[in-house]
């Protein structure tokens, strides 16, 4: 199955997905195919793999293990170009299209293009989209740019109809990793409104309710990491899978 094709509805007959981030920092190489086995029996369609710095530089053999460890996808979730192997099942080839800086525009990008290619990756193209948290998370600055509003669901539904027009495979709101806050139903339900690509929310998504509060308001996707950093019990795991899993049945 294309990479694509996990992201679809209609494919997965209108069921919400639950995919949970592993960093590699916080998830050596030795726990990690435990960890994502546990995830995988528990729930979550997907993995997610990366983040914003990488102290190590077995990141390819950190890919390798967990990606014998589930059958579930594995992609690649990249804090800048370097975090690539050929390992995983695909690549988000995310621009920062929140953002003014050329370098997460398409600089990075540019640069981690003959990589990607080299690595026989497939890809989808991600507007990844920053969202005010109440906190400056890491993302924000790492990438030297401002996040949206969260009071301006506007001026985010603009930007999700300039990813259409662009040619983007999928929206990505990131209220960012340990953010105080995250992204706002009300942001979501905007940007829904106005573009039919898949919606993708992450970040700052604490609690089983809250993840099934953002497919009611839309997403097709809900991501969660840091709130199961300390708690990756496969309890917890089940506990947001079926939130989310059940979401799309209830009333908005």
């Amino acid at each position: 199955m294309q990479l694509l094709e996990r992201f679809d509805p209609a494919r997965r007959e209108g069921v919400p997905g639950y995919i949970v981030l592993i960093d590699p920092d916080k998830t050596g190489k030795d726990a990690a195919p435990q960890s994502a086995r546990m995830c995988q029996d528990a729930g979550a369609d997907m993995l997610f793999v990366g983040g914003s710095l990488l102290f190590s530089n077995d990141f390819d053999e950190w890919v390798r293990r967990v990606k014998a460890a589930v059958d579930i996808p594995v992609i690649l979730f990249p804090g800048g170009g370097y975090q690539l192997s050929s390992h995983a099942d695909g690549l988000l080839f995310l621009s920062l299209v929140s953002g003014r800086n050329a370098q997460f525009l398409v600089g990075e990008q540019v640069s981690a293009a003959p990589r990607v290619r080299a690595a026989g990756l497939d890809t989808v193209a991600v507007a990844y989209m920053l969202i005010e948290s109440g906190t400056v998370t890491s993302v924000e600055f790492m990438s030297g740019t401002r996040p949206i509003p969260s009071s301006k669901p506007d001026i985010a539904a603009a930007h999700a109809l300039a990813a259409g027009y662009l040619g983007f495979d999928l929206i990505y709101l990131e209220a960012g990793s340990g953010a105080a806050a995250s992204v706002p139903d009300d942001v979501i339900t905007a940007v829904t409104a106005v573009s039919s690509l898949p919606v993708i929310v992450g970040g700052g998504i604490r609690t089983p309710g809250e993840a099934a509060a953002k497919v009611r308001a839309g997403a097709s996707f809900v991501v969660t990491g840091t709130a199961l950093e300390t708690e990756r019990s496969a309890e917890r795991v089940r506990e947001f899978a079926i939130a989310v899993h059940g979401a799309a049945a209830q009333p908005s």
